[in-house]
């Protein structure tokens, strides 16, 4: 039952990552279709992402009233009808409306199935999970390019993924009983453990790597109190700035290599799903890797290597500058999984519901202003502006995570002093 659940669970990610990466393959050809400015795709972009920040604040109400597989069901459902709707649209106004729906089912799988994982599975289930939505983000751009270059149809190609949508929401219908019984087996095993960090349907594996080094709170478990633990703002800008680059990258790259790179649209499309591709297959390697590294020494190597990918696409050689656009996906794999599973250690599991809400506020925060933000900057200058912003992106998300890993290094040390 463990196993089936797990893979209800990952294919519910991949329903969440088919669509985030269809808007930024299709936007070359959707745009002159449409008669929409070069920046509109932001807009798009933003609404989406306004969605996903309300729903996800909202997770945690919704998870006690509704259940996480009833909820998941739902959201799968909104999210199926909005890319159907984006099949048909007649105008630009249709596609902001059907934007609202896509964010708030993408926020309320997102942040119920993170919390849940973060909770409950240890680190290579995390980012296991993830590898799963880079698989569904992978598949977007194929489907899409194959049916702009087979067909000269993008709304096809919403049509098709809006289908897969569907079949997945009337698997996650006849399974939904399973969710109730995994529940109460997993309570009951929570009960009956020795071990405070025993972890549901695991074979073994890793603990935490700062697991016994809680950074400290000033103040109550209530969101001020919550806010003022150590670290924990700097760990929303780490947010904030990571899913701002992965979407900028992801919605503005097609355009970049077809505008700067004198690239097809089927190709651009392509390279953007290789992208993608890159941080499926970081995420798969990296649930391995973290049986025997902790997340903080791969968090710093991915930043790193995405840093390196970004210095690459300034080089002039195509084979170059695509292989920093892979680059930059392989470095980005493990960090996102990786600062999520480690908020129950550093700041305590009292405080972990409500921070893993507010860090996907933040992160989809990020989705909304920074890829219209570039959408902006771009359409006053150039577009040959983007390796620059993204590796400016990159060097502040760095920043800001290796602060809290100052300060949980600190607290070690104190705590070793103390002793």
């Amino acid at each position: 039952m463990a196993t089936i659940f797990l893979v209800l669970i990952y294919l519910a990610f991949i329903s969440l990552g088919i669509p985030d990466s269809l808007l930024g393959s299709a936007w070359p050809v959707m745009r002159p279709d449409l008669g929409a400015t070069f920046g509109f795709a932001g807009v798009l972009s933003m609404v989406v992402a306004g969605g996903t920040i309300v729903s996800s604040l909202a997770c945690g109400s919704l998870v006690q009233r509704m259940g996480t597989g009833r909820l998941t069901l739902v959201s799968c459902c909104l999210t199926a009808g909005a890319l159907l709707g984006f099949s048909v649209a007649p105008s630009l106004i249709w596609f902001i409306l059907l934007a609202i729906p896509l964010g708030l089912g993408a926020g309320a799988i997102d942040a119920a199935l993170n919390h849940y994982v973060a909770e409950n599975y240890k680190a290579h289930h995390m980012s296991w999970l993830h590898c799963f939505w880079g698989v569904g983000a992978t598949m977007g751009p194929i489907i899409m390019s194959y049916y702009i270059a087979e067909h000269n149809s993008w709304r096809n190609g919403y049509t098709a993924v809006s289908i897969i949508q569907f079949s997945l929401a009337f698997l996650l219908l006849v399974t939904l009983p399973l969710w109730k019984r995994v529940a109460k087996i997993r309570e009951a095993q929570r009960l009956g453990s020795k071990s405070k960090g025993s972890q549901l349907g695991d074979d073994g594996g890793e603990e935490s790597s700062e697991s016994a080094h809680v950074l400290p709170v000033a103040g109550s478990s209530s969101k001020a109190g919550v806010l003022r633990i150590k670290g924990v703002k700097q760990t929303l800008i780490a947010f904030f700035f990571y899913c701002g680059v992965e979407a900028t990258v992801g919605l503005w790259g097609a355009s970049y290599l077809v505008g700067a790179r004198d690239m097809t649209a089927e190709s651009a499309a392509g390279w953007v799903s290789i992208y993608f591709g890159g941080i499926t297959v970081g995420r798969l390697i990296t649930g391995f890797i973290t049986m025997k590294i902790h997340n903080r020494v791969l968090i710093r190597c991915g930043q790193m290597v995405a840093i390196a990918g970004g210095l690459m696409l300034f080089l002039p050689l195509p084979q170059l500058f695509l292989v920093g656009l892979v680059l930059i996906g392989l470095g980005l794999a493990p960090i996102y999984p990786g600062l999520l599973h480690e908020t129950p250690a550093r700041f305590g599991r009292e405080s972990a519901a409500k921070l893993i809400g507010y860090q996907m506020a933040a992160a989809y925060t990020g989705i909304t202003l920074l890829p219209p933000l570039f959408g902006f900057i771009a359409s006053q200058t150039n577009i040959t502006i983007f390796p620059f912003i993204v590796v400016a992106f990159l060097v502040i998300m760095l920043l800001s995570a290796e602060k809290v890993n100052s300060l949980l290094k600190r607290t070690q040390n104190l705590s070793t002093i103390s002793k």
